[in-house]
């Protein structure tokens, strides 16, 4: 099987460098996430190796059979779902497409009928004679069901015409993989699927993702970008970090006892280079010469600090839900459903999408109103809510320290620059117009009015999309050390993990499971509904 090999490749813009003369190969069999935080050249890295953007210097050697994860669905709308996935296999579409017209013929000359032969032969090669099942086999494991398989891409909804798209890359067993975000729009059950056929492809796989659950589940390496260069660490996501972490720290201690015996060698040829010790003073010379300080570029790498407090504590009985439901056209959503929530329970909404998960937290905040049934809010409950869609929640035409400085006109600007610094909005950064917030930021800058409004109550719809790593696990850490009550939708298996006390999983209108325990409790018990939700 084929491999990448990278020589010498460089890629900057403008003043700014992204990787500088990198080697480093990626081979056969061997499945590699790269890493590193928003802006490092993850998406532009990716895009060199796909082919689909140059490199300024160097060399890029690639399999011959590629799988590339593409999000411009655009180009299909009108095209049948399961031949937008064989049109995965460049080969096999190419002789299907020149089999068709030669068909069409009314009549074949016999070097007509020759270059059929040989198309069939191609085709056979191809597994041609098997492509419509094997694509239905895949689309049917990314969740679509088969009723869509004969239609137009158009008849999707957005999400799942991207999961067409991951099918489209899994498709004709490609020697490389190059798979950008494959997660996104997956639900767990979906994920989970992804995650065993990834660990059962024989190729070369490169991917990014935001998801360390996924990382950790599948990666043999990371390839992380920081110090202008790429370094690979066996290993999934968290052996990374800690391998990192040991590697720098082993430098820093080396640098620090360099520069004391370095002191202790100037001092001595300080003080006695005018004496009659002068063979001495030549030998601490020579040893001056010889240390030298490792010169470590600094790293990209930057982690917010999220600490969610609370003004005061919420009454015992937080939240309580009496047979709320909702019904759209007829379909019903969510059925009735109550509960009580306390002081203090982690709560994560899972389930796939368009199981009613965000309709479920917007009956809850209020932001639409129930066909039946009651939420009352206990004594003393105060509400900070973050919506999925994040569109209008900052106004347009100021800057970030600005738009902050005006939700609480009583935090000193100390305060606010001090927040905007632990959010990675340092210096010049909080003068950012907030017309040109990127997701991630938009992100940051929400969560930052969160922490400024010291709630005891959190309700976080989708908190992680946009956020890279670095970001998703500083807040999955403020999340779990937070007092206060969360209910948080999320697809975040790793979040789920290491913050839920309780899981509400919506089951197809039918119900909402309820169950108090941790994540993998859930996945043990309720291995039925785990089987929709994984």
């Amino acid at each position: 099987m084929a491999s990448f090999s990278i020589v010498n490749v460089s890629k900057g813009y403008g003043p700014k460098k992204l990787f500088e003369e990198v080697n480093v190969a990626f081979s056969a069999g061997r499945r590699y996430g790269l890493t590193g935080p928003n802006g490092a050249g993850k998406s532009t890295f990716m895009k060199i190796l796909a082919g689909d953007e140059e490199q300024d210097t160097g060399d890029v050697m690639r399999p011959r059979k590629l799988g590339i994860l593409r999000q411009d669905h655009f180009q299909y709308e009108d095209t049948r779902v399961l031949d937008v996935v064989i049109m995965g296999n460049k080969p096999l579409w190419a002789a299907l497409t020149e089999k068709h017209k030669l068909l069409e013929k009314h009549d074949l000359s016999d070097d007509d009928g020759h270059r059929l032969a040989d198309l069939e032969g191609v085709i056979a090669e191809e597994d041609g004679y098997v492509a419509e099942s094997d694509a239905g086999a895949l689309l049917e494991g990314l969740g679509i069901e088969q009723e869509f398989h004969e239609g137009p891409l158009k008849n999707l909804t957005g999400g799942y015409k991207l999961r067409v798209l991951l099918a489209q890359a899994l498709f004709g067993k490609p020697e490389g993989l190059l798979l950008d975000e494959p997660t996104n729009h997956l639900d767990l059950d979906s994920i989970r699927w992804l995650e065993t056929f990834l660990h059962e492809y024989e190729g070369v796989l490169i991917t990014i993702s935001h998801d360390r659950h996924f990382l950790n589940a599948i990666c043999t390496h990371i390839a992380d970008i920081d110090y202008e260069t790429i370094i690979t660490y066996p290993g999934g996501y968290d052996d990374m970090v800690r391998q990192k972490a040991q590697v720098r720290s082993k430098v820093d201690s080396e640098n620090a006892e360099k520069k004391k015996k370095i002191a202790q060698l100037q001092d001595f040829v300080a003080r006695f280079s005018a004496g009659t010790r002068a063979s001495q003073v030549q030998s601490r010379k020579n040893q001056l010469e010889k240390l030298k300080v490792e010169d470590v570029k600094r790293s990209n790498i930057a982690r917010p600090f999220i600490k969610f407090e609370q003004k005061g504590a919420s009454g015992k009985q937080t939240i309580t839900i009496e047979k709320i439901s909702k019904a759209y056209d007829g379909h019903l959503v969510i059925p009735p459903f109550s509960a009580l929530v306390t002081k203090g329970e982690k709560i994560a909404v899972i389930g796939k999408n368009g199981v009613g998960k965000s309709t479920l937290v917007k009956l809850i905040t209020g932001e639409e109103k129930p066909d039946g049934g009651t939420v009352t809010w206990g004594h003393n409950a105060s509400v900070g809510y973050l919506p999925q869609d994040h569109h209008g929640l900052i106004k347009k035409g100021t800057t970030v320290y600005q738009w902050l400085r005006d939700q609480d006109v009583k935090m000193s600007n100390e305060e606010i620059g001090g927040l905007l610094g632990r959010m990675l909005f340092s210096g010049e950064e909080r003068m950012k117009p907030t017309d040109t917030l990127s997701g991630g930021e938009t992100v940051r800058t929400l969560l930052s009015q969160l922490m400024m409004r010291k709630d005891n109550v959190l309700v976080l719809d989708e908190p992680t999309n946009h956020l890279d790593l670095e970001s998703i696990s500083a807040l999955s850490e403020g999340l779990a050390r937070y007092e206060g009550t969360v209910i948080v939708v999320t697809h975040d298996q790793q979040l789920i993990s290491e913050v839920a006390t309780r899981i509400w999983a919506p089951h197809n209108g039918k119900d909402v499971v309820d169950f108090n325990g941790s994540f993998e409790d859930f996945l043990v018990k309720h291995a039925d509904i785990a089987a929709h939700h994984r």
